[in-house]
């Protein structure tokens, strides 16, 4: 049975739901509009629904039809109810998806969208001779950098400060990439059984290391718009979880970025809730508007903010090196639990990203017109080639989340495997296998490679035009 995490009002319901009933409300139409929520991902399992009469006056329709509606659901496995606690969101069968992602071996004439990783730049080999050349110096010590090379610390904490949040070294904790910077924070802040807030959809290796100690996820869905922030701080306030997983700048999968404005509220948020979030800027870098970005989510209060960043897509995923930024006393608490993981990264690496950071910009800025190309063909090649699906284009990022129309993700991607192409179904984006009518495309491949991983995408999907909902839950990837 799901865990009850969080409660939709009936006027938030009533919003996600729009024009259901096209024109005549049925208890039926209401049960498909429902079902379809919760296989979209915007209404997670766990999600306490409204009561009966409240349900019916937000949609102008009787009691009676909401309640058939709801037997409908729970006889599909969508719902449960029990006397005296309403009735929450559920899946059939309540399976976690197993879908290793897109990690196993690839043959040679595989094409692989399952990964958003852009290859090396042509100045990291310049910056390599650069960091060779310094190498030679460090080989007389003991090699151990647990905090990191403090000259690579400086200009990670000058990098923050110059987006407007002041920053010491002392801050600054490096690491084998965000991810590993991230399950540090778990480690140390998060017991077995305690909670962790995240988006959802959301980027599945943190929903990895959040069970991976032993912590449950409890997820709130994004509007098409961005953060729904009244139901985070109505969730956090119900769920009291440790902590909060968050990627307001290009959040993966759907590419949206964080206002200003909700950034300051998601603080205060924050702030009355007594909790503190991890952000994740491990896409900061991608910014593909040339407008002025908004400030860090930590400007607007460091004492509940933890930051990620990450060297990985900026630069090279190859270099497998981030951050956490944190004050003093946490990123000496996480230097003292580091020790049973590991002993702190290469030096060599260290002075590489050194090197790339001491000018950044250059590289960057070749790096996001790159990227915009590789966008905007991508996006030619699918209006021409699957002009039914629909996606938002992202600002920034590397991937756009496309929706299929039908909820078939896991399905095609197994299809797509058969004509020689890899792709992630959107369940791999959700807490609990949802997100079937959704699939992440990312533009890093080549123009030319892009182009024939579409032609091969829409002939696996071929199979599916008009396909309806035969048993969505049972997709999923083992």
């Amino acid at each position: 049975m799901s865990r009850v995490v969080g409660r939709i009002g009936a006027r938030g319901i009533a919003e996600l739901l729009g024009t259901w009933n096209s024109g005549r409300a049925t208890s039926t139409g209401l049960h498909q509009a429902v079902r379809r929520l919760v296989l979209d991902g915007r209404l997670p399992p766990g999600t306490r629904l409204p009561a009966e009469r409240e349900f019916a006056d937000a949609l102008g329709v009787s009691r009676t039809l909401v309640v058939r509606a709801l037997d409908l659901l729970r006889e599909e496995g969508f719902a449960a109810s029990r006397q005296g606690s309403g009735s929450w969101v559920r899946l059939p069968g309540d399976r976690a998806n197993t879908d290793p992602g897109g990690w196993q071996p690839a043959t040679p004439d595989l094409i692989n969208l399952a990964q958003a990783t852009l290859p090396a730049p042509p100045e990291l080999t310049e910056a390599l001779d650069r960091a060779r050349c310094r190498f030679p110096e460090h080989l007389g010590g003991h090699g151990y950098q647990a905090f990191g090379l403090p000259e690579l610390r400086e200009r990670i904490a000058e990098s923050h400060t110059r987006r407007g949040l002041p920053t010491s070294p002392q801050q600054i904790l490096v690491t084998n990439g965000a991810q590993h910077g991230f399950a540090l924070v778990l480690r140390a802040l998060v017991s077995p059984g305690e909670r962790v807030l995240v988006e959802h959809p959301t980027y599945p290796n943190p929903l990895q290391a959040i069970r991976g100690v032993g912590a449950d996820a409890v997820a709130v869905p994004m509007l098409a718009q961005g953060w729904d922030l009244d139901l985070m701080a109505a969730t956090l306030q119900q769920a009291m979880p440790k902590l909060a997983y968050l990627i307001p700048d290009f959040q993966n999968p759907t590419g949206i970025r964080m206002t200003a404005q909700d950034r300051e509220r998601l603080v205060a948020v924050l702030r009355r809730t007594r909790t503190t979030a991890v952000v994740d800027e491990t896409l900061i870098d991608l910014d593909l508007t040339g407008r002025t970005p908004p400030p860090p989510v930590a400007a607007f209060g460091e004492d509940r903010v933890i930051t990620l960043g990450s060297a990985g897509k900026s630069f090279w995923g190859g270099l497998r090196l981030g951050w956490v930024r944190a004050s003093e006393d946490l990123v000496q608490r996480l230097l003292l639990d580091r020790a049973a993981v590991d002993l702190g990264s290469p030096v060599l690496e260290q002075l590489l990203l050194a090197e790339l950071l001491a000018d950044p910009e250059p590289v960057l800025r070749r790096r996001r017109a790159h990227v915009a190309e590789l966008r905007e063909a991508l996006i030619a090649e699918l209006a021409e080639q699957l002009p039914a699906w629909t996606f938002r284009v992202p600002d920034g990022g590397l991937a756009l989340w496309c929706d299929l129309g039908v909820p078939v993700s896991s399905r095609l991607a197994v299809a797509a495997e058969q004509h020689g192409l890899r792709l992630v179904p959107g369940s791999r984006f959700a807490v609990r296998g949802t997100m079937e009518r959704y699939l992440r495309l990312p533009y890093t491949l080549p123009a030319d490679q892009q182009r024939e991983a579409v032609r091969r995408l829409a002939l696996a999907a071929s199979g599916f035009d008009g396909a309806t909902d035969p048993c969505p839950w049972d997709m999923s990837i083992s």
